[in-house]
């Protein structure tokens, strides 16, 4: 496992309003807010992050939002859908809160034995509750109104649009370490044996579909996991062997992480487990304050006054 790709590490999506973001997460899907930053480009723009109790790789979606943000557009060159883990009979439970709630959904389905649900957060971003046909272990971050017995355990997959899949493909078997694990159609489902959860990636092929705009509404990233930074920078050196423009390491407080866009056009991140969310504040109290990076700790007072109220 040391040398690997251990699945799924995150994945950062582009929002609108902040509060709006906030309250669909942590209060219609039960998630945890485990940290609340500013972006590193853009300080006066939150980077939220929200996973489960610990701030595990392979449960956490983050979020830049965006004021008066366009809205994006699926399509190829995408990665197009997120994929939660929940547990086996739960799926009545989603459909009713949906409703209860105005969030747009689909009927239950199925797609490669595992029957699924899909929706659309408040800016358009599509995701998928999955029941996995392996029993999902993972310890579940409870609220008041969404209970250990019906609540997400964290990424089962992600799915990514192209209109030729074998670039991406290679870059998944040949660099990550994935294997194709089944088709059905034009969905080609790869999986790592490295870990348990968060270790799917579901390619799909149309080989007609008009290119996405990444936007509000649309995956920015997605970050595969690794042990630390040693395994990071043997990664480094494998990908940028292969001709692809891969960034230097770069710090982001809460994991290390290398950028890298695969052939197929998806922003990669590679990132390391160390030193983690527990890195500035207790397990207990993640989320509850304002982290800045040490660069923008002088201007603490003006970004607190900036930044848009979530409670």
């Amino acid at each position: 496992m040391e040398s690997t790709i251990n699945g799924i590490h995150h994945i950062t999506a582009i929002a609108g309003n902040a509060k709006r973001n906030f309250e669909f997460y942590t209060k219609v899907l039960g998630l945890r807010l485990v940290k609340k930053t500013v972006n590193f480009d853009d300080p006066e723009t939150y980077h939220l992050y929200y996973g489960d109790k610990n701030g595990t790789p392979g449960t956490i979606l983050t979020f830049f939002p965006w004021d008066n943000i366009m809205t994006g557009r699926r399509g190829s060159r995408q990665a197009t859908e997120i994929g939660y883990s929940v547990p086996e009979g739960s799926l009545d439970f989603w459909l009713k809160r949906f409703n209860q709630h105005n969030v747009t959904h689909n009927k239950v389905a199925e797609k490669f034995g595992e029957p699924y649900l899909t929706f659309l957060d408040p800016d358009g971003l599509k995701l998928e509750l999955i029941v996995s046909r392996n029993a999902d272990l993972r310890l579940p971050w409870e609220t008041d109104e969404v209970k250990g017995e019906n609540a997400t355990r964290g990424f089962h997959n992600v799915t990514i649009t192209s209109n030729k899949i074998q670039p991406t493909a290679d870059i998944l078997t040949e660099v990550f370490g994935y294997r194709l694990l089944e088709q059905h159609v034009n969905r080609f489902r790869f999986i790592t044996d490295a870990v348990e959860n968060a270790a799917i990636v579901d390619l799909v092929e149309v080989p007609g579909e008009q290119v996405g705009h990444v936007a509000g509404g649309s995956v920015h990233h997605v970050a595969f996991r690794v042990k630390d930074e040693n395994v990071l920078m043997q990664y480094r050196e494998k990908i940028a062997k292969m001709g692809l423009h891969i960034t230097d390491k770069i710090d982001r407080n809460y994991f290390y992480s290398l950028y890298f866009r695969e052939p197929g056009g998806v922003l990669f991140e590679l990132a390391t487990d160390n030193p983690g969310f527990a890195a500035d504040e207790s397990v207990e109290e993640l989320g509850s304050h304002l982290k800045l990076p040490a660069q923008y700790e002088q201007y603490r007072s003006k970004l607190e006054e900036s930044l848009p109220d979530l409670y």
